[in-house]
């Protein structure tokens, strides 16, 4: 029994999955367009999907993608389990507002506004704008190795922050998310929960983060998540204290921005590693929820290759791209966009209509023609 006031299962009540029906009726026209079967390949089943999602046939093009990207220090970075200095995430969120990193630059080639949201950066919060550090819970997170993230409290007050900023998207009419993380430490934090969730060992999960590090960084991470996953697996009952062990306030929050996202019936494209272990967290608590979420592509990581084998998603593009930020993710948007505008302006063929004989139509009406024909 939990001891928090959040009440975890309302969301297995209140998740619907995308309209079965819609699904079938998008697929029947597409049928009708005259196109050949699976000419379109993967965008057939992403148009159908969307249609499905937005519960209409045909599907809408859709005009207000937005990428949401969270952020937060993670306290296990000390340990030199990651290619970047403990506490340096406000640096990389800074390149994101500026325009300088790798994720904002794509965004912006595609035309898609970014929103940065600090919940647990360790920095100064009079270093980055209001509107970012609005939703922090604390500065940095506790070592997942030996003591919690965060406290209950903490992990509740991200969750929540979480379901408010999804809320905030649907309220704005985004049409779908494309999630991504910044984040020091964070890769480590995904695979304890990954792990722990798979039932899998350390080494299975450890990969070489987004700054790919050298063996014996690997090595600390391994044993890092290791020491993780002993307090983690106790708490695996309860996803909030689970999340509260080891995911820090950005993965609690990304959380519960995922599962509310599928409450308000608003599509999402997953990223990489983070996205991948807080979608399988969600999972958990409902399981109808994964259907409102596509992987956009996948990293290389082994952690995130494991989580998606647990939801059976199948990811968009496979180009390694292990940047973060949601960078992997707007690379496969313009796939999906195009899926969605091919389904909405393909027209359908108009099929002749079938000719049904008259009766007794290729017989001759007079037997005296059968007698003469003889």
């Amino acid at each position: 029994m939990s001891d928090h006031s959040l009440d975890l299962d309302s969301f297995g009540d209140l998740i619907e999955r995308p309209d079965a029906r819609v699904r079938r009726e998008a697929e029947e026209r597409r049928e009708r367009t005259g196109l050949p079967p699976r000419a379109l390949g993967r965008l057939d089943e992403i148009a159908a999907w969307l249609a499905a999602a937005q519960g209409r046939v045909p599907v809408t093009a859709l005009e207000q993608p937005r990428a949401v990207i969270f952020a937060g220090d993670h306290g296990v970075a000390a340990l030199g389990v990651s290619g970047r200095p403990a506490g340096t995430t406000g640096t990389l969120v800074r390149g994101l507002l500026d325009g300088t990193a790798p994720a904002a630059i794509l965004a912006a080639r595609a035309g898609v506004p970014v929103r940065v949201v600090d919940l647990g950066v360790d920095c100064d919060p009079q270093e980055l704008p209001e509107e970012v550090t609005r939703y922090r819970v604390r500065r940095g997170s506790g070592r997942l190795d030996t003591e919690d993230s965060l406290t209950l409290q903490e992990a509740e007050r991200a969750f929540r922050a979480g379901m408010a900023i999804a809320d905030e998207e649907a309220d704005a009419g985004t049409d779908l998310v494309v999630l991504g993380d910044v984040s020091v430490g964070g890769t480590t934090a995904a695979g304890v929960l990954i792990a722990a969730m798979c039932g899998t060992d350390a080494s299975v999960v450890t990969g070489r983060g987004g700054v790919r590090i050298d063996d014996l960084a690997w090595m600390r991470k391994c044993a890092a998540i290791r020491d993780g996953l002993r307090r983690a697996r106790p708490v695996l009952g309860d996803q909030l204290r689970l999340l509260a062990a080891a995911g820090g306030a950005d993965l609690t929050a990304m959380t519960g921005f995922l599962l509310q996202c599928a409450v308000r019936r608003t599509p999402v494209l997953l990223d990489g590693v983070v996205s991948a272990a807080c979608a399988l967290v969600g999972q958990r608590i409902a399981f109808r929820a994964p259907d409102w979420w596509l992987a956009g592509q996948a990293s290389g990581e082994p952690a995130q290759a494991k989580a998606l084998d647990r939801m059976t998603m199948d990811p968009v593009l496979d180009h390694g791209v292990t940047v973060g930020q949601g960078a992997g993710a707007l690379l496969a948007l313009p796939l999906v966009q195009s899926a969605a505008v091919l389904a909405a302006r393909l027209p359908e063929a108009l099929a002749p209509e079938p000719q049904r004989p008259e009766p007794g139509a290729g017989l001759p009406a007079d037997p005296s023609v059968i007698a003469e024909a003889t």
